[in-house]
């Protein structure tokens, strides 16, 4: 065991986060669930979430026997939904090609779904206490810091030479307090913005700490200006108070989940009605809402509620594969974009309702 694990690991034991949901009850699966959600996800936000998610979903045939839709239920709110798509197709493959039996290997791992190289090393070394390094953000910034890594760990130079030393630190024994460690480290000392250099075990031998710039490792992605696209969600609600809502495509952003009809921003609300199959004296009145601003990792959307509100008598749509009406205070376990879950919690808000005029 090098220095760099001795002194980190003596820091942990002090230190470290020993009581975390997943880490009580260190089965492979639990452990997965957890590795998932904290991707690109803090600790304290994934916490509540895990735990109603474990339990509604206690193991891995109980999950791959789940409607996607109920899954997608579950992630709602935690955004990049695709990493629930991907738990959902992993666990049919665990069940199917893997009798059940969640894989103790990295490299069996890393061909799930969802299951980069990083995630299945620490699969692997928390649950399984096999010896297999980790590069997510926070460890990439720890190792970037103490070797005084130049450049940006997205480029593949970069990134290989971080794993080597992430292969290198990582030690034979105690694998799963190390891979716990390092990431607390990354993620309570070692910080973004403001690191804790005095308080870290790794001070004596930190490169950017000796050259007085810690903050300067690791480079930060390249900045760019995001596009912008903007569109009008129609929330078509009869006179029970239901919502009709659309799922999306399997694929692409919000890929699974329900949501307002969503058109261009030059749709209009009869035409949109149109679409679904209701005359255009189905309307009994309009309410145009301020936009406002979702933004995604590649763009930023702009999105204009429409408020339609439909006379009693032709309020019914059939519900249809792809179509449904939600009833905010009797919801359905599907899930729900972001946007969608924003409008339809602020359904009944007085100030809407005042608003909503006639066409």
């Amino acid at each position: 065991m090098d220095w760099f694990a001795r002194r980190l690991l003596g820091w942990f034991d002090v230190h470290g986060r020993k009581d975390l949901p997943w880490q009580r009850i260190a089965d492979p699966y639990r452990v997965w669930i957890a590795e998932i959600m904290l991707q690109q996800t803090q600790v304290a936000t994934v916490i509540p979430y895990y735990e109603r998610f474990l339990k509604r979903f206690p193991d891995t045939a109980t999950l791959a026997a789940a409607e996607l839709d109920e899954v997608l239920h579950h992630w709602t709110g935690l955004g990049y939904y695709a990493r629930a798509r991907n738990l959902h197709k992993a666990a049919g493959i665990v069940m199917t090609t893997h009798a059940g039996e969640f894989p103790d290997s990295v490299e069996v791992l890393a061909t799930l779904p969802g299951i980069g190289r990083s995630t299945a090393g620490a699969i692997a070394a928390m649950a399984y206490h096999v010896r297999a390094p980790i590069l997510d953000g926070n460890v990439k910034r720890v190792l970037a810091r103490f070797h005084a890594v130049a450049g940006h760990p997205g480029e593949s130079s970069v990134a290989t030479e971080l794993w080597t030393y992430a292969e290198r630190h990582t030690p034979s024994t105690r694998v799963a307090d190390y891979t716990q460690g390092v990431m607390d480290l990354g993620a309570t000392l070692c910080t973004r913005a403001r690191p804790a250099c005095e308080r870290c075990p790794l001070v004596q031998r930190c490169a950017a700490f000796a050259a007085g710039t810690p903050t300067r490792f690791p480079v930060p992605r390249p900045k760019r200006v995001l596009p912008v696209r903007a569109v009008r969600m129609y929330l078509l609600i009869d006179a029970t108070g239901r919502c009709l809502l659309e799922q999306r495509p399997a694929t692409g952003i919000w890929g699974g989940l329900w949501t307002p009809p969503e058109r261009p921003p030059e749709s209009t609300p009869q035409r949109v009605c149109a679409q679904l199959g209701l005359a255009l004296d189905a309307i009994a009145a309009i309410h145009v809402a301020p936009p406002f601003r979702h933004t995604f990792t590649h763009f930023r959307l702009d999105v204009e509620p429409v408020y339609v509100q439909l006379h009693e008598t032709v309020s019914a749509v059939h519900e249809r594969p792809g179509v449904c009406w939600y009833a905010p205070n009797a919801p359905k376990a599907i899930g729900l974009s972001a946007p969608a879950a924003k409008l339809l919690a602020n359904l009944h808000i007085p100030c809407i309702e005042k608003e909503i005029r006639a066409p």
